[in-house]
């Protein structure tokens, strides 16, 4: 079979199962009208066809924000998280050169997997796996949602994975995707609480999570900054996990969850008495209110995705981005 004729086969798949839902999902009133019960019936949340065209649409509108250092060309493309980071990004962005980016570079997306499950009700969402040319080798994962028919696709989740840590996940025959209710028992942790549980590790420490780069590297960094001679650093951090921030899951193909989740961070550094804050640097400033003088709080949010075990073990952070959304001074 060539590769055009494996295209049109796929297209034909994603076409005719797409058909066949939507019919189960209809029934006649009274009146004789057709009523479309999307929010009870099992559907594919796109076709692959779809996917690859909110791909396509993101990373335009993300190259062109970039470019201008102007959120509002990338805005309707993000939500949750994403939108916090990607807008103060720009924001300090603009502040600092106003007149766009001299050293934009444009962001290419290859190799792209989408896993797409199929559920019943809203949002409706998938997954986009994808080479950068940004970011190292690593693998951009990317969450796409939407939340009615007609509305556009947006990134509620993006996480960088080192290769070959993208796990593999459970499908059916025609290669649709199992999502996880967000309170699903079976896991090592509900998907509805990954994110208090993450945070109160974070604090206490314990073994619920694995040891690596975003759990005990992490700890023991912040205990490192928090000796600091002259400069006290305290880090708070809080569950976030309604609405645009909800966690969203995918059933993996040993049973667990790849569990995309998010987190809001404080920092606050305060300087001894006759001593000043170091100064937090141009793009740092730009989101700051207030002056600078004794204290410097940060505001932050950060994306999480976590292989969550079926029955029990450590849950394992795979990818982690946070960024900076605000920051007060005094």
């Amino acid at each position: 079979m060539t590769r055009e004729r494996s295209r049109r086969r796929l297209r034909r798949r994603d076409r005719n199962a797409l058909i066949a839902a939507s019919l189960t999902a209809m029934s006649v009133t009274a009146s004789g009208c057709v009523v479309v019960h999307g929010e009870r019936v099992v559907l594919p949340a796109a076709t692959r066809t779809e996917a690859a065209r909110a791909l396509t649409a993101f990373t335009d509108a993300y190259n062109k924000a970039d470019k201008a250092y102007d959120s509002s060309l990338d805005a309707p493309h993000v939500t949750g998280a994403v939108a916090d980071i990607d807008a103060a990004r720009l924001k300090a962005g603009h502040t600092v050169s106003p007149a766009g980016n001299a050293r934009h570079a444009p962001l290419t997306l290859t190799d792209v997997t989408y896993t797409i499950p199929k559920k019943a009700g809203w949002p409706r969402w998938f997954v986009a796996d994808a080479k950068g040319n940004k970011g190292g080798d690593d693998r951009w994962v990317l969450v796409f949602t939407r939340h009615g028919q007609g509305e556009r696709w947006q990134v509620a989740y993006l996480t960088l994975m080192a290769p070959g840590t993208v796990p593999k996940f459970r499908t059916d025959d025609d290669g649709w995707a199992e999502a996880v209710p967000a309170a699903s028992g079976g896991l090592a942790v509900r998907p509805d609480a990954l994110s208090a549980s993450y945070t109160a590790y974070l604090k206490n420490g314990g073994g619920t999570f694995a040891d690596g780069r975003d759990t005990s590297v992490l700890r023991a960094g912040r205990k490192k900054a928090a000796e600091k001679p002259g400069l006290v650093r305290q880090f708070i951090d809080e569950p976030v996990g309604r609405g645009d921030y909800a966690p969203l899951a995918l059933r993996t193909a040993d049973g667990g969850a790849l569990v995309f989740f998010t987190t809001r961070h404080f920092e606050k550094r305060t300087a001894y008495p006759g001593a000043t804050v170091p100064n937090p640097g141009q793009d740092v400033r730009a989101l700051v209110k207030g002056e600078v003088r004794q204290s410097l709080t940060l505001e932050s949010m950060a994306d999480e995705a976590a292989l969550d075990p079926a029955g029990g073990g450590p849950v394992r952070i795979l990818g982690r981005v946070q960024g900076l959304t605000g920051g007060q001074g005094s």
